[in-house]
């Protein structure tokens, strides 16, 4: 499947020979947020994955992949990835960090390959949305091609509704 505007989330996918397919929506700085993605993007907020830029106090930076609708657990991911504790980055560092900016921060083709941990809720859907690293464009695929794509470890991030 070709694309005209290629993201580095892209070519990753393409290299993997993986299948996936970009959805392009209508950007509104004023609601980068998933929720308002999912709206865009037709599907349901619990399919579109956001991806968080956290510091683990051993293990350093790694990104969470969590349903838009849902809160990071930051102790399950301490948990998960063998941290005592972790945080959220402060905005400011997200770009110099990942090369990707608030509202296009994607698992995939970022500056350096930090540790992806995806939420285990990933696997109840055919296919889930991930930012395709660019603010305005999701990219759709089956969550285990993208926890392939990305080496995720799969783990419970979530705080249970």
């Amino acid at each position: 499947m070709k694309h005209n505007k290629k993201t580095n989330a892209a070519r990753r996918l393409d290299e993997l020979k993986i299948e996936y397919r970009i959805m392009e929506y209508p950007v509104d700085e004023e609601h980068l947020d998933a929720v308002h993605v999912a709206a865009e993007v037709g599907m349901p907020a619990s399919q579109v994955f956001k991806t968080l830029v956290v510091r683990g106090d051993k293990n350093g930076i790694m990104f969470a992949v969590i349903p838009g609708d849902s809160e990071l657990d930051l102790k399950a991911l301490a948990r998960a990835s063998g941290n005592k504790r972790a945080e959220l980055v402060h905005l400011k560092e997200v770009l110099p960090l990942t090369g990707y900016i608030r509202g296009g921060c994607s698992p995939l083709g970022a500056k350096k390959n930090y540790p992806v941990y995806m939420d285990e809720t990933s696997n109840n859907w055919p296919e889930i949305a991930i930012s395709a690293g660019q603010r305005g464009m999701q990219i759709i695929a089956a969550p285990a091609d993208l926890q392939r794509a990305t080496a995720a470890t799969v783990a419970p991030l979530i705080f249970a509704e």
